[in-house]
């Protein structure tokens, strides 16, 4: 890191420690308590060196958003315990009553830590959650799920096409008994499906945003 200040390689150590333990990020406030700067923006000014440094990328988009460059930092050698792998996200996914809007691609990409990530998976995605179906499991509005595509077992949190519409659930099946969709907030009802039910993925991470 011959290239980075002292404060700039405080910072960017600040920053991986912190997503490794919170797999989020730290705020502008965060940054500046954490440190004791006296402005927000002298936060701005070390992040944007960092930036332009190609040790941080700007995330597309979003206003004062950085995610770390994984090649940058592989090459000097961060001290870390769990690498960190990209996964896309693919759009939203309704929390509440399945919605009908389809999915138009890949709409950005989070960083999580690889043990998140199936080993030698390549059929992991995020989506961004909208509604409060599932908030007494934990999952909030507003938050990114990390779905892998496989088979569910009963009790698993899943992206689900049921009848035409999707939605994010539990799913339920009983030994010798239909599936359905279980909501984790007692103002929605089960969903049995009509027609068909078709898992698109199961959850296995959340990550909240700030």
């Amino acid at each position: 890191m011959k290239d980075l200040t002292h404060r700039q390689q405080e910072i960017l150590r600040f920053l991986h420690k912190y997503f490794q333990e919170t797999t989020s990020w730290p705020s502008i406030r965060e940054i500046q308590n954490h440190f004791s700067f006296k402005s927000t923006n002298a936060v701005i000014g070390h992040l944007q060196a960092l930036e332009k440094k190609a040790y941080l990328e700007k995330v597309s988009g979003k206003a004062r958003s950085f995610r770390l460059n994984l090649e940058k930092i592989s090459e000097w050698c961060l001290p870390r315990t769990i690498p960190l792998v990209n996964v896309p996200v693919y759009g939203a996914i309704a929390a509440g009553y399945p919605d009908w809007v389809e999915s138009t691609g890949v709409m950005d990409q989070i960083q999580v830590d690889a043990e998140t990530v199936s080993p030698g998976s390549n059929r992991t995605f995020a989506l961004k959650v909208q509604g409060d179906s599932m908030m007494d499991a934990g999952i909030y509005d507003g938050d990114r799920v990390i779905m892998e595509a496989r088979t569910p077992v009963d009790g698993d949190i899943v992206a689900a096409l049921i009848d035409g519409g999707t939605t994010l659930k539990r799913f339920m099946q009983a030994q010798g008994k239909p599936a359905y969709l279980k909501a984790e907030n007692k103002d929605y009802p089960d969903l049995l499906p009509a027609r068909d039910l078709f898992i698109q993925g199961v959850a296995t991470a959340v990550v909240r945003p700030l």
